[in-house]
């Protein structure tokens, strides 16, 4: 089974090796890591994508996670879009290989690079242009002239938004959390904006 963790940790050296060690005790094996958030408090928040084979529970994983002086699992989910970490850079890529599609690849690729459930390209009128499968038919519109967090849907949403082209924003879902960390609404607002340049050079 594969499961995405996020962990808060002592940004200090040695930190990762012994995170490593008690997942592995734990009946967990690490297959990527991702660093989300440094932090001025000498705190890190990284991203573990890993395996476990039948019978370990993922409570096991938490609890010898959480065993660990000053570090903290913030969540654990299943993971369902594959076995790698999708990285910003890749983004990119696929936005300027099809550059007259930029908006709406974006929008598609949203879910697995944040890890959360959904994407949508909503316009003024509450307009949804361009949805995931798991985004709701209705995301309500809300200005937007730089990254921001939404308050949640009926569903308990975690939301966050930033300017995509226009007047239009993108909008990006969790399932009942955590909420989107400050470097997380930065690189939605970087993608966000790389993806309506790379359209308007298309002359779409």
């Amino acid at each position: 089974m594969s499961l995405l963790l996020r962990v808060e940790l002592p940004d200090v050296p040695g930190s990762l090796g012994r995170l490593a060690t008690a997942i592995g005790a734990a009946g967990g094996d690490i297959e990527a890591l991702e660093i989300v958030e440094k932090r001025y408090d000498g705190t890190a928040v990284d991203d573990v994508l890993l395996e476990t084979p039948v019978g370990v529970m993922p409570d096991s994983i938490v609890s010898a996670c959480n065993a660990l002086d000053g570090v903290r699992v913030v969540w654990i989910s299943r993971y369902a879009a594959g076995n790698n970490l999708f990285l910003d850079l890749e983004v990119v890529e696929e936005l300027t290989a099809a550059p007259e599609t930029a908006l709406e690849r974006l929008v598609d690729m949203l879910p697995v690079t944040f890890r959360c459930e959904w994407g949508a390209w909503v316009a003024p009128g509450d307009e949804v242009r361009h949805g995931t499968e798991g985004a709701p038919s209705d995301v309500p519109f809300v200005p937007a002239d730089k990254p921001i967090r939404l308050e949640g849907g009926e569903d308990d949403d975690v939301r966050c938004a930033a300017p995509l082209t226009g007047k239009d924003i993108v909008v990006i879902g969790r399932r009942g959390g955590p909420e989107f960390l400050e470097s997380e609404l930065a690189r939605l607002g970087h993608l966000a904006g790389l993806a309506a340049s790379i359209s308007e050079r298309s002359g779409r």
